[in-house]
């Protein structure tokens, strides 16, 4: 995914620029990079971050880079900020979200333009060096914006730097968050509200949907009004979030521990584990959330290794990743030996490293693992959000053994009917993934109870990948 943090201030900004960033590191581990403004004009750095941390590639750059305007991201994907000159003027240019028309929006350009493009070493262009060349086609830098949001299939937050000031845009229909925060002298603009707590800034104002302003360190002018629809993901309270942040005035963490109630609530008395577990680390306020409501004893049979390993879906080998996810949970022997456990992750995707992991607690002495996930079944594909490297749907586990059942061409008809609790499709799907990741028993967050523990208008939130509904 990624995540992305800009200041506009009266005094120099590096610094803060640098801390704000690094507080997105939980959103990727492939690129991080800054860009600042100042006396000498534009400096930019971008480093490989995916053997070390960002701060540590970035000390050497804090002490170089000068400047009173910043930006800066953390990006799963392509390297960025990228510095762009044109006839709209120079300027930086930072985005994160999903192009789904990629290709028809480059041979567009292609065509009209006759432009052209650094190619990555992947054989793709750089998304963001593909934005920056759409806003370049109109006569203006907010024209530009605007034009982005409304032909970009998929999801677009940018953050744009020029020698005055920097424009911020959310998605158009606020499909992931963006935040002001302002201090004496200062405003700062970020995807993760907690970003700049620790740096003195209090909480300004969210973005709204499709909304663009213009921050400079007087003051934050809106230039576009916030549209009236908004689908926020829902799975930022889930997973991506980190737990102090909050959207749409929701905190994570406390989000995530009425997740546990609910799903507590709906097991009622059916099962009698001796402890209740999350997996490290999102699955653990679920979790808590459970006990709290349960009254079971809350513990943690294992412990995840911090100090050194990445997260584990990061890797491009699949292999790689289920390797890292081993080797970073250690068990606690002595709370597993003939223990009944009740083990909450945010959620099953591909449903690997969670077999291995039930696996191991068997293989460490437990008597019964029962699994909850904080989430519904996992159907579709994301369509707005880069929420996993899975190139198909198929990936899912839940559509591999749907497909089973259905065969390779499943009418939607019948693939609705699996997203369904209540539906005998359903009862059947449930049934055959407990057996086959060898659970004693299974029951995932329900839709209607997810959208209650968040607690805004469910109407204003995305659920596509649990029922397919834009």
């Amino acid at each position: 995914m990624g995540g992305f943090f800009g200041v506009a201030s009266k005094n120099e900004c590096v610094l803060e620029l640098f801390y704000g960033v690094d507080y997105h590191s939980h959103l990727g581990t492939r690129r991080g990079g800054m860009a600042t403004y100042g006396k000498g004009g534009f400096n930019r750095a971008i480093h490989n971050i995916e053997n070390s941390p960002f701060r540590t590639k970035f000390d050497r750059d804090v002490s170089e880079m000068k400047g009173n305007l910043g930006i800066g991201c953390i990006s799963d994907f392509e390297p960025q900020p990228l510095l762009i000159q044109s006839r709209l003027g120079s300027f930086a240019i930072t985005t994160v979200g999903k192009v789904n028309n990629y290709d028809e929006l480059l041979e567009q350009l292609y065509s009209r333009e006759h432009s052209h493009f650094q190619e990555m070493t992947n054989g793709q262009i750089n998304v963001t060096e593909l934005v920056a060349a759409l806003i370049c086609e109109k006569d203006s830098i907010l024209e530009g914006i605007r034009y982005v949001q409304e032909v970009v299939d998929g999801s677009m937050n940018l953050l744009l730097m020029t020698k005055d000031g920097i424009y911020a845009a959310r998605d158009r229909y606020g499909r992931m968050p963006i935040v002001l925060g302002c201090k004496e002298g200062a405003y700062c603009v970020s995807f993760e509200s907690h970003a700049y707590i620790n740096l003195g800034y209090i909480d300004y104002r969210e973005l709204g949907p499709s909304e663009v302003v213009f921050i400079t360190p007087e003051g934050v002018t809106t230039l576009v009004e916030p549209g009236d629809k908004m689908r926020i993901c829902s799975f930022l309270w889930v997973y991506y979030g980190y737990p102090t942040s909050s959207y749409e005035g929701v905190n994570v963490e406390e989000m995530r521990y009425k997740c546990g109630s609910m799903l507590a609530k709906r097991d009622g008395d059916s099962v009698h584990p001796d402890i209740v577990a999350g997996v490290p680390d999102s699955g653990t306020a679920h979790a808590i959330g459970y006990a709290n409501e349960s009254g079971i004893p809350y513990a943690r049979p294992f412990i995840k290794y911090t100090p050194t390993w990445p997260r584990s879906f990061m890797p491009t080998d699949q292999s790689q990743r289920n390797l890292i996810a081993r080797m970073k949970l250690i068990p606690v022997h002595a709370l597993i030996e003939n223990k009944k456990l009740l083990l909450i992750d945010d959620s099953i995707v591909r449903g690997t490293q969670l077999r291995e992991t039930t696996e191991f607690l068997y293989q460490s002495g437990a008597k019964e693992v029962h699994v909850r996930p904080a989430c519904p079944p996992i159907i579709y594909g994301c369509k707005f959000l880069n929420f996993s490297r899975s190139k198909s749907e198929m990936d899912l586990i839940t559509r591999q053994v749907i497909r089973k059942r259905e065969g390779e061409n499943c009418p939607d008809e019948v693939l609705k009917e699996y997203t369904n609790p209540c539906s005998c499709r359903y009862a059947q799907m449930i049934e055959d993934l407990r057996r086959e990741q060898n659970f004693t028993t299974l029951r995932y967050h329900r839709l209607d109870d997810l959208l209650a523990s968040i607690g805004i208008e469910p109407c204003k939130v995305c659920t596509y990948c649990f029922n397919g509904e834009e």
